[in-house]
């Protein structure tokens, strides 16, 4: 009897032993991965953070040399557009849209917030505070109205871009898909949103310089930045994340 314990013992333990460190192995840190559905809802709310802040930083308009002309929120923008990118991606058409009108409404609320704040009285040793507050969320609607507008024709243009030509390339050339949808996406994005916001406050010549220039400004940041950080995003997901589901 004592040999047969011998027997199994030496024989079956270590067979199964390196069975289960083996299943350990594949995935040493499967307990601690991050889920899909947690991945979807980072991904959504720095698109929405993103999209919000690039809003009240379209208040400064910036000058280069005299000669161009751009909001502030042109330099954060095209990260909110790579975030979409890899929404449509890797979760599809449906729900890059849903996230869309989430961040619609999410800027409807901030809106209301900050006009509430506006009309709200405050004392009268606040007073250079009160000013600048109201200056600047008296601004932000027109920029948000404007924003919105080319927001829902931009990103809803972009990310049915995204899933065309993802369909049209079979899934190859994220580059073509990211550079190629933002290239059509912006127009549709710069061109309501300078007009709304910033007719009637600058000169036409500063309008149309600050229409081609914010165009030129976040294709290039988009095409530099934006695209290699999709890559590593989507790449990243794809390994740690949404294979391992």
């Amino acid at each position: 009897m004592d040999i047969l314990h011998a027997y199994f013992f030496y024989t079956f333990v270590p067979v199964i032993s390196n069975q289960k460190m083996k299943k350990v192995s594949e995935h040493p840190f499967k307990k601690n991965r991050m889920s899909s559905h947690t991945a979807l809802m980072t991904i959504t709310a720095l698109f929405v953070t993103l999209y919000l802040v690039s809003n009240i930083m379209a208040v400064k308009v910036i000058s280069i040399f005299g000669l161009f002309y751009f909001d502030a929120g042109t330099i954060t923008f095209p990260f909110a557009y790579m975030l979409g990118d890899v929404l449509t991606e890797l979760w599809g058409f449906k729900t890059a849209r849903k996230v869309i009108w989430m961040t619609f409404f999410c800027n409807i609320l901030m809106v209301i917030c900050t006009q509430i704040g506006v009309w709200l009285p405050s004392p009268d040793y606040l007073a250079e505070t009160e000013t600048a507050y109201n200056h600047l969320f008296s601004y932000v609607p027109r920029i948000v109205i404007g924003s919105l507008v080319g927001f829902l024709l931009g990103e809803l243009s972009n990310a049915w871009l995204m899933e065309k030509i993802k369909i049209k390339t079979k899934g190859k050339h994220l580059w073509v898909r990211t550079i190629g949808s933002s290239a059509v996406a912006y127009l549709f994005d710069s061109l309501p949103f300078v007009l709304i916001a910033f007719l009637g406050i600058v000169s036409t010549h500063d309008l149309l310089m600050m229409i081609a220039f914010q165009y030129g400004v976040k294709l290039l940041i988009e095409s530099v930045f934006g695209t290699p950080m999709a890559y590593a995003v989507i790449h990243a997901l794809r390994r740690y994340v949404l294979k391992l589901e």
